[in-house]
């Protein structure tokens, strides 16, 4: 990435601004404004809507290599987020290939009105290969993404503006994603046809941690059998265990786990040393080995899509896995009778741990999702399986 006019198409309606002071210019879609954050790359092929409401990628710009987004359109049933109605996940999207006419008869919306709706900014005729090929080897650039449709930008602002981004690094960002109060949660998963249900699932009480979590862990929790109360990331140890959990869930969530870790480790770990089982999903697995003493730290570039091979040591299967996760646990900073479980096949870094001693284990990757499809959904058993071994000793 050198010039401007390298990545020029004009007339251009929407440019994407990095903090090196490269431009890329393209068509605007979505809301207009600018926003700034850390531009990473997405890998997979389905599940845009998905991942653009996915409330851990609150603070980046998404860079999908897929060429051909919005398709199949929107609707209302595949939003991640918890708050139907409120946006805070991604800030927006770089695409390839202009946005066509939705064909499927699930869409009721086409992706660029459904953006503007939710306040996303996008770009699209981008060369999205030569911009991942940036990020493979420099790492995720801070930019501003800016679309306009008189075409006029004050490009130097810009620059500043994206110059002067401190990242996330250091960015507790669970505290705007997580829910404002203690509420409850009952619909199951999607069914053909049928859409989404409701059930009692009254069978283990689980307290989910929010720092951001997904709508069809929650499901997938009801699915189980889970009576789940949902509590905000700043809730206490106090606040937990007055629900009497049969199991703690460690949700999913954006920024520096450090971060959040400043709040929520302490709270963790106690009900941990209380024999409480614990599961913990993405940024809750990285809260999780914070709270026992590890380490995390920043990636170069992430882990962000849907056909991520993962090892896991405790049954030898390889699992094909969705990820999105900026930050890992560092391996080498696992205490005593802290086990690693899972690996990732494409660079070795952390996807898994357990507890030797305790019904608590996590993992970095999002089982919830359908990527292999349902590879990983043994895990949500796993969790009831803990439960109800605890409540029978």
């Amino acid at each position: 990435m050198t010039t401007a006019d390298a990545w020029s198409i004009k007339p251009a309606t929407a440019i994407l601004v990095l903090a090196d002071g490269s431009v890329i210019e393209g068509q605007g879609l979505g809301a207009t404004g600018d926003a700034v954050g850390e531009v990473c790359f997405n890998t997979a092929i389905t599940g845009y809507q998905e991942i653009l409401t996915d409330p851990s990628y609150a603070g980046q710009i998404i860079t999908f290599t897929f060429p051909h987004i919005g398709n199949v359109g929107t609707n209302d049933e595949d939003i991640e987020t918890v708050d139907m109605d409120a946006h805070r996940a991604a800030l927006g999207c770089i695409l390839n290939a202009s946005v066509t006419d939705p064909s499927n008869y699930r869409s009721g919306a086409n992706l660029g009105d459904w953006m503007k709706s939710r306040n996303l900014i996008g770009i699209s005729g981008v060369d999205t290969r030569a911009l991942t090929a940036y990020i493979r080897e420099k790492g995720m650039p801070h930019a501003v993404i800016a679309h306009s449709p008189d075409g006029k930008f004050d490009i130097e602002a810009l620059k500043v503006k994206a110059a002067a981004w401190s990242g996330l690094e250091g960015l507790d960002l669970a505290k705007d994603v997580t829910a404002s109060e203690q509420h409850g949660w009952t619909e199951t998963p999607w069914q053909w046809n049928e859409g989404y249900s409701n059930s009692d699932g009254k069978e283990f009480n689980v307290v989910a941690l929010d720092f951001g979590i997904k709508r069809n862990i929650l499901r997938l929790l009801k699915d189980a059998g889970c009576n789940v109360t949902v509590l905000p990331a700043s809730a206490s140890a106090d606040d937990v265990m007055a629900l009497k959990p049969d199991g703690l869930f460690l949700s999913n969530g954006p920024g520096d786990p450090a971060a959040t870790g400043e709040y929520a480790a302490k709270t963790i770990k106690t009900i941990v040393d209380a024999g409480v089982p614990t599961f913990g999903i993405c940024l809750g697995h990285q809260m999780l080995a914070l709270a026992l003493g590890a380490k995390t730290k920043k990636m170069h570039q992430g882990h962000h899509g849907a056909n991520h091979p993962v090892h896991d040591h405790t049954t030898g299967k390889v699992e094909i896995t969705s990820m999105n996760h900026g930050f890992a646990v560092d391996t080498d900073t696992l205490p005593a009778g802290v086990e690693e479980t899972h690996v990732s096949l494409f660079d070795g870094s952390n996807c898994g741990l357990r507890l030797q001693d305790k019904p608590v284990f996590s993992v970095q990757y999002h089982p919830e999702a359908s990527p292999g499809p349902r590879d990983s959904h043994y895990l949500f058993q796993r969790f009831v399986d803990n439960m109800r071994e605890t409540r029978a000793k």
